[in-house]
């Protein structure tokens, strides 16, 4: 069994690091906040991440074939909900629940 000070050195080095992990990107990223590139990427960013989920989400589907109904319902509840009740929250969520159930249940193989 290891002595008590070598497993209390061992948790303080781990903390320390562990610490400073999660800091560095903070640090590094401080002197960036005033830069015109970021501020631009932070305001394009969003739409450009969906718009890569939404192609590799849809990637696979087939639009003759009958289980194409899933996504496209699913598609149609996360865009209508987030139009009407501008929740990334709720249309997310529903979209996902209208997919599973329609996957699972009518187009399960």
């Amino acid at each position: 069994m290891p002595e008590t000070r070598y497993l209390l050195a061992a948790v303080a080095v781990s903390v320390a690091l562990t610490w400073m992990l999660r800091a560095l990107p903070f640090a590094a990223l401080a002197p960036l906040r005033e830069s015109g590139t970021v501020r631009y990427l932070s305001t394009r960013m969003p739409a450009g991440v969906m718009v890569i989920l939404l192609v590799y989400c849809l990637r696979d589907v087939r639009p003759a074939d009958p289980s194409a109904l899933a996504p496209a319902a699913a598609l149609a509840t996360t865009v209508g909900l987030h139009l009407w009740r501008r929740s990334a929250l709720l249309s997310i969520f529903a979209g996902t629940t209208v997919y599973v159930v329609l996957s699972s249940t009518l187009f399960s193989r």
